[in-house]
């Protein structure tokens, strides 16, 4: 019950902020039809990572979610191969347009994680822990967050800012929140919790993985930096 009530509250949250967002831009800022089908992609994702909210049982088992992520990202993968959305659209390609400045940013980005690594070392990790955190988070969460929902909410909104060479739209920003949000809000026992440094942590960057993904038109560094990000502090 606990889950339904969060993702239930991210979506109205979502939604609240598309209607707005349709308010002040006036007629034809926002496609409908495109809104909800990110906001039943969210659904969808945080069911099949939350393997529908614990009704179903855990077939692989050990200490990290490898069947919710792995479920997920098929589901993700899925749904980029149906011709309304495509793979090349999705940034499941390994074309990579404007190279030079993301290469410069996913290597800044990783020198800070490095850097973050060596300053605050953590315990050595067991074998699937590294496993897990060398694939998983980047693979799953940057194929939907930056990957076929970008696409949707891209497609919801029509507005756009040429901006640092790419052109960001509202779905830009509302996918950053919402990953934020899937990380810093939650319901507990009839108790509403919201970390606002985890957001600021989650949020924010992801707004660098959104313009890497815009500009090189792939997901690839993106996932490469995400695992890096998360792996770093496991291996250094």
């Amino acid at each position: 019950m606990d889950g339904l009530l969060s993702i239930g509250a991210i979506l109205a949250l979502f939604l609240l902020a598309g209607g707005a967002i349709a308010l002040l831009g006036g007629r034809g800022a926002v496609s409908f039809r495109w809104l909800f089908a990110a906001a039943a992609l969210v659904l969808l994702n945080d069911a099949l990572l939350t393997r529908a909210y614990r009704l179903v049982p855990d077939l692989i088992g050990g200490d990290w979610n490898w069947q919710g992520k792995l479920a997920a990202l098929a589901a993700t993968l899925a749904l980029a191969a149906l011709p309304v959305l495509g793979w090349r659209a999705s940034g499941l390609t390994w074309r990579q347009d404007h190279l030079k400045g993301p290469l410069v940013v996913a290597g800044l980005y990783a020198l800070l994680f490095v850097g973050l690594a060596l300053a605050f070392p953590n315990d050595p990790a067991d074998i699937e822990t590294l496993a897990f955190q060398l694939t998983m988070p980047g693979l799953e969460e940057e194929a939907f967050y930056r990957g076929v929902l970008l696409l949707a909410l891209d497609r919801a909104f029509t507005g756009r800012v040429r901006l640092l060479d790419v052109d960001w739209s509202w779905g830009a920003a509302l996918s950053c929140a919402l990953f934020g949000l899937a990380h810093a809000f939650g319901v507990s026992k009839g108790e509403v919790s919201f970390e606002p440094l985890v957001f600021a942590l989650t949020a924010g960057p992801s707004l660098i993985a959104v313009w890497v993904r815009l500009r090189t038109g792939s997901l690839l560094l993106p996932v490469l930096m995400h695992n890096l990000g998360n792996a770093a502090s496991l291996v250094v």
